[in-house]
């Protein structure tokens, strides 16, 4: 099984935690802070981090789920803009599901029916990140689907496969979950009441929900059999494209690595640089294409070609035809 890793994006969560809790923690920042939310940061990293940090408020009770009550949706990416533009609380998790790769590298979440209720849950793979990366992670889903709701039903039961770390952890679980909290399970889970998922979501925009989830989809389609490491190159290419700075060395700088390495990633998927490059701008316009709302010179722009005659000749080599032809 592929070792679970995070965006970058996600360390923001303990930044921010640090700065509300007045803790200058040099050592930690700096390890934070060259990490950009296109990075990747392997499971076990994180989860060193965290005890790090947790350990400068040795008197703090059950601190991960501070950590995760702070969360944003910009420490979640592109799946927690695609998850707030949903429709309701079962499409929500239903997108989670589906795109979860781009946040942990690789897809471990089950939903599953029991009776008159519903549960996410996640197996055993999370044991990686320890009972603190756990609950920074299910205190910041519940913390996002609250912020969703006003006054939402709590949960009707939290598991977890580890143990609580401190003394009053356990209730501090309960009183922050509000549910029954089991501990030593066999997996990390959520359990709702059925009727909790018919719940609209206030943000919903179908039309922006279609793009993300159109965009989504091209970055998992970009590469095949894909590593954690590729994915973050996946994630990272829209930004570049968009920046007209989609070059190997820029990509390489960005994902802290020599562009011989990246060259070295590339090629052991039988392609060179500018294959990758044409194969995800392809994949991406197409995407973009079915979306009435971008005009030809906005697509061209977010795929980083200065001129819209420019994107035509490409987009003919890739396909055989024209952008506007594809679009009628």
């Amino acid at each position: 099984m592929s070792v679970l890793r995070l965006t970058g994006a996600w360390t923001g969560l303990l930044t921010d935690w640090l700065d509300r809790e007045n803790l200058p923690a040099p050592e930690i920042r700096a390890a934070l802070a060259w990490r950009a939310p296109d990075d990747i940061i392997p499971g076990p990293q994180w989860r060193a981090l965290l005890e790090k940090a947790v350990a400068l408020r040795p008197a703090a009770v059950a601190p991960e789920l501070h950590i995760g009550a702070g969360v944003q949706p910009h420490h979640v990416g592109v799946l927690g803009y695609l998850v707030l533009a949903t429709e309701t609380l079962g499409e929500a998790m239903l997108a989670y599901q589906r795109y979860e790769k781009l946040f942990y590298g690789i897809n471990i979440a089950q939903i599953m029916a029991t009776g008159h209720e519903v549960e996410i849950r996640w197996q055993g793979a999370t044991g990686f990140l320890g009972q603190m990366g756990d609950g920074v992670a299910i205190a910041a889903l519940i913390t996002f689907l609250r912020r969703q709701v006003e006054n939402p039903p709590p949960p009707s039961l939290v598991t977890f496969t580890g143990t609580p770390q401190r003394p009053g952890d356990e209730q501090a679980y309960h009183d922050f979950f509000g549910c029954p909290v089991q501990f030593g399970n066999s997996h990390v889970r959520v359990r709702f009441p059925a009727e909790y998922l018919g719940i609209p979501m206030p943000h919903r925009d179908p039309a922006l929900r279609a793009l993300l989830d159109r965009q989504a989809q091209a970055l998992l389609q970009a590469l095949p059999d894909n590593d954690a490491f590729d994915r973050a190159l996946q994630q990272l290419l829209p930004r570049l494209l968009a920046e007209g700075r989609a070059t190997l060395p820029t990509a390489a700088r960005a994902l802290h690595v020599s562009p011989r390495t990246l060259q070295r990633r590339l090629t052991a998927h039988g392609i060179s640089w500018q294959q990758f490059l044409d194969r995800a701008r392809t994949q991406l316009a197409r995407e973009y294409l079915a979306d009435t709302s971008l005009s030809l010179s906005d697509v061209a722009l977010l795929l980083g070609f200065s001129e819209q005659s420019a994107f035509n000749r490409a987009f003919r080599r890739w396909t055989g035809t024209t952008p506007g032809k594809l679009r009628r």
